[in-house]
C-alpha cells in the first residue's frame, strides 16, 4: 500500500500493477441533477475514485458530471478511477459485452478502470431489472454459473476496454472458488465492512492474492444518502455511537465517521462513502491517520458482530428500491 503525507490519497496496488485510490465516492443518488451536483461537489473536494452501476440508473448523469470537469480543465480522466458494475439479470456471457458497452456509452468513457459484478446471483436475463414472480419472489437464471459470467469479464480485459474486474457482495466461499479457475484474477472486491462487521478473514484472503478489499456504499432509506456501508448503514446498532469510536473521535478531534473512514484505510481496505451534502462530502474526504493505540481499541475493543445487508444471501440490496 502506498500512502502519502495524507492518509485521504492512500493507492491500494493490486497483484495487476494496478493502483486503486482508497477514497473513493459512491454514486448510488436517485436524482440525476443530484447526482451531477454531488459528484462536482465530490470532484471539488478531491475525491478521485467514483463508482458507479448500471442498477442504480444514473450512468449518464455521472458521465456528465465527469465531463464538466474535463472540459472545465479541471480534471484529466487519467486522474481519475472509475468503476461500474453488471447487473444480475446480464449475468449471460452473451449479455456482458452489450451491458458493458451501454454502461460505457453511458458514462461517456472509452475505458473502465474496473467492472465488477454486482452480486454472485443470476436474475432472469431481460430488460426488467428487477424480476418477480406473480408472489413476489425474485426469479433467478439458473442458466449461467457465476463462473461463466467471470471468464466473460475476462474476455473484457483482452478486448482492451476494461482495465481490470472483480465483485461486489461476495462471500469469501465463492471469492475462493473464481480465484481458483480464474485467468485474469479479481481486482477488488466490494462487500459491507465496517468496525461491526470487519471481514478479518476475507480481508487476509484478498491480501494474499492481491485483491483490494472495499467497503462499498449503501444507505437505509434515499432520505438518508449520508448514511454508509462503511460506517454501518446508520442502522442499530449504531457504529457511529459505539462509546469506543466516540472517545477516540473526542481524543484525535475527528468525527466518528472520519474515525471509522480511517480505520478503514490504515487497516488496508479501501472505502467508499456517498452523500448529496457538499459540508459531509469533504468531511468525508478529510480524513487523517489514527494513532496505533486508536487502532488497537477498535479491534480490540469493539466485541459488537452484525450484519446490516443480507444482499449476500439473495442478490437483492436492500438499499435500491424496487422500480415502480
Amino acid at each position: 500500500m502506498t500512502t502519502s503525507d495524507s492518509l485521504r490519497d492512500t493507492r491500494i496496488p493490486t497483484h495487476e500493477s494496478v493502483t486503486i485510490p482508497a477514497v473513493g465516492f459512491g454514486t448510488l443518488i436517485p436524482d440525476p441533477l443530484v447526482t451531477r451536483q454531488a459528484i462536482r461537489a465530490a470532484l471539488e473536494a478531491g475525491f478521485r475514485h467514483l463508482d458507479c452501476a448500471e442498477r442504480y440508473r444514473n450512468e449518464a448523469a455521472v458521465g456528465d458530471a465527469m465531463q464538466d470537469a474535463f472540459k472545465a480543465g479541471k480534471l484529466r480522466r487519467e486522474e481519475l478511477f472509475v468503476t461500474t458494475k453488471l447487473w444480475n439479470t446480464n449475468h449471460r456471457p452473451e449479455r456482458v459485452k452489450p451491458a458493458f458497452d451501454a454502461s460505457r456509452r453511458r458514462l461517456q468513457l472509452d475505458e473502465i478502470d474496473c467492472y465488477i459484478i454486482h452480486t454472485p446471483f443470476a436474475f432472469q436475463p431481460g430488460d426488467e431489472q428487477d424480476p418477480r414472480d406473480a408472489s413476489g419472489r425474485v426469479i433467478y437464471d439458473s442458466g449461467v454459473t457465476l463462473v461463466d459470467t467471470w471468464h466473460a469479464l475476462e474476455r473484457l480485459v483482452d478486448e482492451g476496454h476494461c482495465k481490470s474486474i472483480g465483485l461486489s457482495d461476495i462471500t469469501l466461499e465463492k471469492l475462493r472458488e473464481i480465484v481458483a479457475v480464474a485467468r485474469i484474477r479479481p481486482a477488488m472486491v466490494q462487500v459491507e465492512s465496517h468496525p461491526y462487521l470487519p471481514e478479518w478473514d476475507l480481508l487476509d484472503f484478498c491480501r494474499e492474492h492481491g485483491i483490494v478489499l472495499q467497503a462499498f456504499a449503501s444507505s437505509r432509506a434515499w432520505h438518508r444518502l449520508q448514511a454508509f456501508a462503511a460506517l454501518g448503514h446508520a442502522m442499530e446498532p449504531r457504529v457511529l455511537e459505539d462509546p469506543v469510536i466516540t472517545a477516540i473521535a473526542r481524543r484525535v478531534q475527528k468525527t466518528p465517521a472520519q474515525v471509522c473512514l480511517a480505520w478503514a484505510v490504515q487497516r488496508g481496505t479501501a472505502f467508499l462513502t456517498t452523500s448529496t451534502n457538499p459540508a459531509r462530502i469533504r468531511e468525508n474526504f478529510d480524513i487523517s491517520a489514527l494513532p496505533e493505540d486508536a487502532m488497537r481499541e477498535i479491534r480490540d475493543g469493539i466485541t459488537t458482530n452484525v450484519r446490516f445487508n443480507a444482499v449476500v444471501e439473495t442478490g437483492v440490496p436492500g438499499f435500491i428500491p424496487r422500480a415502480r
